[in-house]
């Protein structure tokens, strides 16, 4: 393997594995203002290192730009709207859980 195929994979190991990451926090965690954070963050950088690893795979053709384009997009995105999103469950009242619930 060529050192561009092995960044290419261990990018796109990386992205699947803060994909991961940003399901187990939407499974595991208790209100929507966490669920939020991991979800935003780790989603984010999930799918920027596979749009990463994908650019180096396509080389210098039409898809490399299309996928750094889209990464912008995401890297701009993702996080505003999931503060939009926790925001507006704020302004409704909907409180934070604090402490362990059982």
């Amino acid at each position: 393997m060529t050192p561009m195929e092995v960044a290419a994979v261990v990018l796109l190991v990386g992205g699947a594995f803060f994909g991961f990451v940003a399901v187990v926090g939407v499974l595991r965690l208790p209100d929507l203002y966490s669920r939020a954070h991991a979800t935003s963050k780790s989603d984010t950088l999930g799918v920027l290192l596979t749009l990463i690893g994908v650019s180096i795979v396509f080389d210098a053709q039409l898809a490399t730009v299309k996928a750094l384009l889209l990464a912008v997009f995401l890297f701009v995105t993702n996080p505003t709207a999931a503060h939009a999103i926790a925001r507006s469950v704020y302004d409704q009242g909907i409180a934070p859980v604090i402490g362990r619930q059982r």
